[in-house]
């Protein structure tokens, strides 16, 4: 199972964490471990004192495919779900001052809960509500008409990505 992740997808959110908004989707990855089903517990880890979450739509890819144009991508995914991406905002800090990958501080075990899947079918995936809630109150609200890049865009990321320098 693969798990790749899109950070700074929304605007609000890049501005809040005083990053610029992104031209090109912030694509990052968790690795099998970070995956957590069935209301398995979430430890806090020992390596870091500001550990952050986040609840993230989730797509499940239901088909293999390469270079996906972006008209065909909505016959790659048929189901939805919430998850939880939990960061340790201390590491990524460091790591991103030394211009270093995040995984360090966002795919460590147990990092990414999972709810579970719905069908779409029937659904409008540019008008859905999510939030999450802690003890009762509203922590985080979203909206899929304010995600900067659409499910489509982002399955078919390599019709939008440059050329790499040879």
């Amino acid at each position: 199972m693969k798990i790749f992740c899109v950070g700074r997808n929304y605007s609000e959110h890049a501005k809040e964490l005083g990053n610029a908004v992104p031209e090109q989707p912030v694509i990052f990855s968790k690795p099998d471990t970070a995956l957590l089903k069935d209301g398995e517990a979430f430890y806090l880890p020992d390596f870091s004192s500001d550990i952050h979450h986040e609840v993230e739509l989730v797509i499940r890819i239901s088909k293999m495919g390469k270079k996906i144009q972006e008209k065909f991508a909505h016959n790659y995914f048929t189901e939805i779900g919430l998850g939880i991406d939990f960061t340790a905002r201390d590491v990524q800090t460091k790591l991103k001052e030394k211009g270093l990958p995040w995984e360090l501080a966002k795919a460590f075990d147990g990092s990414a809960p999972l709810g579970n899947f719905m069908p779409i079918a029937g659904v409008d995936l540019k008008n859905i509500s999510f939030s999450l809630t802690n003890n009762g109150q509203v922590v985080q609200q979203g909206h899929t008409s304010q995600m900067i890049f659409s499910f489509e865009q982002i399955i078919s990321l390599p019709e939008h990505l440059p050329e790499l320098p040879k």
